[in-house]
Order: C-alpha cells, then sequence, then structure tokens
C-alpha cells in the first residue's frame, strides 16, 4: 500500500519504520523541520518511567524500560547509560521504603534489559561525591541506572534510517486536512493514499477538526518546560519539588546541567515556551537540593514541548502518563498520547492496525 504518514515527529517516524518493514511504501509530510518540536524537547530520557509506579501503570513501564534497550542497542552513538541518585531526606514526601519498593518493581518489570542493580549510599559517602549537595536532613540515596538519549539526534538517526529504507518525506508543507476516503489535501495539492498516519502529536485533534472528522478521543495538552544551566554534576538526580512534591530532574546534559520538567496546560495559540514563573519553579527545584545559587546569567539556555497526553476526567495533569491510543476513522489512523522512548512499540501497532486497509 501507498501510505501518507503527517507529522515528521518520533512517532511519525517510527510508524513509518514499521511500515516499511512490512513493504509498503510510505510519504512523509511535515509543516516544519522533522523532529523540530515536541520530539525534541523532551527531558532527553530513555527509560519506563519510575513516577508512573505510583499510578498503577505497570504495563507501560515494562513496556518503555524495554523500549529503552532497544534503543541503546540500536544507536549507541546517541545514547548512554546514566546514573541517577534519589536523596531522601527526612523531610521527603516519600520514605526510603516506598523508594526502594519502586526501584526493586522498576528492575523487576526491566527484566533481563535491566542496567544494573540500584544501591543505597549513606550521606556522609554522598556528600563527598556531591559536596554541593545540600546536607541539612540528609540521610543518603538510592542509586539506579537509566537511559539517555540526545533527542533530537536520534530522531534524525531514526529519519535517516526510514529514508535509507525508502521513504518519501516532503517538508516544508502545510497539511490543510484530510479525509477518511485516504486522500491529503495541502498546500500544494492533493494526493490519495491507501491510508493516512496522522502522527501529528499536539497537532493530532486540530487536523481532525479541521477535517470536519469527529474522534473519540481528545487531548490534553500540557507544557513541559527545561532549564539548561551551566553546572556540571557526575550524575542525575530525581528530586521532589519544594513547591508540590512533583518529581524532578536534574541531569547532566553535554558539558551543561538541564532541569525539568514543569507541567502547566498549553493551547495550540499560545507561545510554545518556558515563562518567567517556570524557570522561577524550576530555580527552586534546583536550590532546594543544591547550596549553588542559581543566578540568571547560569541559565545557558531554556525550551519547552507540549506533551499531547489521553484526555482523562479522573486523573489531575500530574497523575497523568503518557498512555497511547490509535483510533481508525475510515482510512485514517489517527495517534492519541505516547511516550518518546516507546515510540518503536506505537508504530508496529500501528503498522498492525494498517493490515485491514488491505
Amino acid at each position: 500500500m501507498r501510505l501518507a504518514i503527517i507529522g515528521a515527529g518520533i512517532n511519525g517516524i517510527m510508524s513509518g519504520w514499521a511500515l516499511l518493514e512490512e513493504g509498503h511504501d510510505v510519504v512523509m509530510f511535515e509543516q516544519a523541520d522533522p523532529m523540530g518540536a515536541t520530539s525534541s524537547a523532551s527531558t532527553k530520557l530513555l527509560h519506563g518511567g519510575l513516577r508512573y509506579l505510583e499510578h498503577g501503570d505497570f504495563a507501560l513501564v515494562r513496556e518503555g524500560l524495554r523500549a529503552r534497550a532497544w534503543w541503546l542497542e540500536r544507536a549507541p552513538q546517541h545514547t548512554r547509560s546514566i546514573e541517577i541518585a534519589i536523596p531522601v531526606y527526612r523531610d521527603s514526601a516519600r520514605s526510603r521504603l516506598t523508594l526502594k519498593a519502586g526501584l526493586v518493581a522498576y528492575e523487576f518489570l526491566a527484566g533481563r534489559y535491566r542496567l544494573g542493580g540500584h544501591y543505597w549510599l549513606n550521606g556522609t559517602d554522598l556528600l563527598q561525591r556531591v559536596p554541593h549537595l545540600r546536607s541539612n536532613g540528609l540521610r543518603g540515596a538510592y542509586l539506579f541506572q537509566d537511559g539517555q538519549m540526545n533527542d533530537r539526534a536520534l530522531g534524525n538517526w531514526a529519519l535517516s534510517q526510514i529514508v535509507g529504507m525508502g521513504a518519501e518525506v516532503v517538508s516544508p508543507v502545510y497539511v490543510e486536512r484530510i479525509d477518511t476516503d485516504g486522500v491529503v489535501v495541502t498546500s500544494q495539492g492533493k494526493q490519495k493514499f491507501d491510508g493516512v498516519i496522522n502522527a501529528c502529536g499536539p497537532w493530532a485533534a486540530a487536523l481532525l477538526q479541521r477535517s470536519n472528522v469527529s474522534s473519540r478521543h481528545g487531548l490534553d495538552l500540557i507544557r513541559g518546560s527545561h532549564l539548561l544551566v551551566a553546572r556540571r554534576h557526575e550524575c542525575g538526580f530525581l528530586v521532589e519539588s519544594p513547591d508540590d512534591a512533583r518529581p524532578c530532574f536534574v541531569l547532566p546534559y553535554e558539558g551543561y546541567t538541564l532541569i525539568g520538567t514543569t507541567e502547566v496546560r498549553q493551547a495550540l495559540d499560545e507561545p510554545i515556551e518556558c515563562s518567567e514563573q517556570e524557570i522561577a519553579y524550576l530555580s527552586r527545584v534546583y536550590e532546594a537540593f543544591f547550596d549553588d545559587k542559581l543566578e540568571p546569567a547560569g541559565v545557558v539556555s531554556t525550551f519547552a514541548g507540549v506533551r499531547p497526553l489521553v484526555a482523562s476526567a479522573e486523573r489531575e495533569v500530574s497523575a497523568m502518563t503518557r498512555e497511547s491510543a490509535i483510533e481508525c476513522q475510515g482510512r485514517i489512523l489517527t495517534i492519541f498520547g505516547g511516550k518518546w522512548t516507546t515510540s518503536r512499540e506505537l508504530g508496529l501497532r500501528v503498522a498492525i492496525m494498517a493490515h485491514d486497509w488491505n
């Protein structure tokens, strides 16, 4: 079949990979730069999502941990294993026992794809290793292994793979609408395909709306902002925000330190950028755990992306996970939600559902 993919983010790219492996012809449409939006504005982790265990999302975590192994094996030039410490203080919202149980479950779900066992480091030894860490009330830390990536470089590597497999990438081009019979109308004209994959991420529902295609699913758009600061740490940290006890990361990244992320509702007509309030929030996260004050001049850059979460009336924003849904509307498959790490698995599900168009 000749199939169109709308959106050259990581979900579109990995859907194309799976479809090409099935022998289909793939044409990908992108309105700007491939991997230029949400897919290159992540927290740079390849992981199962330790925090999701608190909400019982064991299947999602297991899928993510196994997908992590696939990326680490396939693209070692853009990925690596990273050690992450979880400091425990007398006033921590999560107890040492809770964290221990979570890490045991995390490694169990990884199975043979685990990166190594976690271990406990007492406060004295931890401070010798990280002297700038806040010492008041420090009991120690659990340390564990996870995956890290350069998301833009890794996504562009995947894009080069599918181009090598025969995918055609049309960019930049604006897709005006898609029809349930497989028609794609762009600023360059109209084309007919055997099927269309709507992989527009945060813009997926908007494309359906302007195409007059109804859907059972909706999206909650959540902005996640990050700071890149002129600091160096030999390991990463998973810490609790002093404002609301949300899990946040402080990670070494390409010679700097990355701090993230926030969770702020976003509209598509609003600028996708880190606000002053978010800069202050993330600065407080850092300064709650490290003695060196984060001056404005120390912030090298900021970036923000919009996470498209499958809408849920039952969960608060902080409790939402990266579960995905794929909906079929005639000759259209629309991807709702998704997680960077598990984009390969999502693409495989897209390819299975596309079999019905034969």
